[in-house]
């Protein structure tokens, strides 16, 4: 079967979908069309899934009745990709609002916490940067100098701090990493190793839905579908607290987890690499002015 036959089974949502993708022609839609005749009448999927700025996996999943619970705002990007009607609109809320309805609850994503273990094992490595990420590379836990070693993370909410964000979305991460293409391709490959595995993971789908929004290199790099990631090796940084090193690193994931994975940097003593770590394991332990500030500004008790 091609990828544009419809597929057997789905959903009333998916249906209407499909109905309407094929009924819509390219220019409608605003698309340049090339020259040579088209199989497929109206939109291909991957047409559509552009226009609405989402994953071609994803709405795949959609018209096959495999992903039932799209946002409010999915649901808008594909009423404005498909030109619908005012009336044509709400009854698409309305078909994805029932989906919903009817669907199982999706998965629990996997556990967040650490074991005290693990948080231990952080603080005996340092001054070595070390960090712990979830299987969507979350920042879970980190040492001081291994969270001062992505500088100006700390700057994010807790529930916001993720590697692949940070390397994508974060202004200072381009020049933190001068070889910042083949890092961005090593969290996407890591990335699409768990859409292989579990495609329809809450947590992935939630973190490859906002980059493909915001980060047209993630869209480019997700489409290469590249799995090849690299496990050890030699890092160049640019570090605004303490300039030019390159660290040696190793990841290894932590059995008994779901799916955490243990990363640590490291130098060989007596370098100037080494210091440089020392000088981020002192740095990472000092509250920084606005930590201080908002720690001041808080209230130390209350009363009734």
């Amino acid at each position: 079967m091609t990828r544009e036959q419809p597929a057997g089974g789905g959903t009333e949502l998916g249906g209407f979908l499909r109905a309407r993708r094929v009924r819509i022609t390219p220019a409608e839609a605003g698309l340049t069309v090339g020259p040579g005749p088209r199989r497929t009448p109206g939109l291909r999927r991957e047409e559509l899934a552009a226009l609405a700025r989402i994953s071609f996996d994803y709405y795949v999943r959609l018209e096959r009745g495999k992903e039932t619970r799209p946002s409010p705002s999915v649901v808008d990007a594909l009423a404005r990709a498909l030109c619908l009607e005012a009336d044509e609109h709400e009854h698409l809320r309305e078909l994805a609002a029932r989906a919903a309805r009817t669907a199982p609850e999706p998965p629990a994503p996997p556990s967040r916490t650490l074991r005290p273990g693990v948080k231990l094992l952080l603080e005996t490595m340092r001054p070595n940067p070390t960090h712990v990420v979830s299987r969507t590379n979350d920042l879970l836990g980190a040492n001081p100098s291994g969270l001062r070693l992505l500088a100006g993370i700390e700057e994010w909410p807790v529930r916001q701090r993720n590697l692949a964000r940070y390397a994508f979305l974060h202004p200072t991460a381009r020049t933190l990493f001068p070889d910042w293409e083949n890092q961005v391709r090593g969290c996407v490959a890591l990335l699409q190793s768990l859409a292989r595995t579990d495609p329809d993971a809450p947590d992935l789908a939630r973190l490859a839905g906002e980059l493909l929004v915001k980060s047209p290199e993630f869209a480019r790099l997700w489409k290469r579908h590249d799995i090849k990631g690299r496990s050890h090796g030699r890092k160049p940084l640019h570090h605004p607290d303490v300039g030019d090193l390159v660290l040696g690193y190793q990841s290894m994931e932590l059995e008994g987890t779901p799916g955490h994975r243990l990363i640590m940097y490291y130098a060989e003593p007596g370098t100037p690499d080494h210091d440089a770590l020392v000088l981020l394991d002192l740095l990472g332990s000092q509250p920084k002015a606005h930590e201080r500030t908002s720690s001041e500004d808080e209230p130390t008790s209350s009363s009734a």
